[in-house]
């Protein structure tokens, strides 16, 4: 799978492939080769998901209420566990 094809999945293609691919290679009835193939794809479409969910991470803001009642944004973070 090339950039090209890659630039133009949505997280939720990409993710439903991957799922696909996980499938496919845990079922064992894969040649080895096809399933080097699929490996090389699934990493792909990794790295494209991990970009896409960084990308929307960096777009999110928090919308807080000031005790004036006015607006403001904040970055948004998630506590760490």
């Amino acid at each position: 799978m090339n950039n090209e094809e890659l630039k133009d999945l949505s997280f939720e293609d990409a993710m439903l492939q991957l799922e696909n691919i996980v499938r496919e290679l845990e079922s064992g009835r894969i040649k080895l080769d096809d399933a080097v193939a699929a490996y090389e794809k699934a990493v792909a479409l990794k790295q494209l998901c991990e970009n896409k969910l960084k990308a929307a991470q960096l777009k999110i803001e928090k919308i807080e209420i000031n005790q004036d009642g006015s607006l403001s944004t904040s970055e948004f973070s998630v506590p760490e566990a």
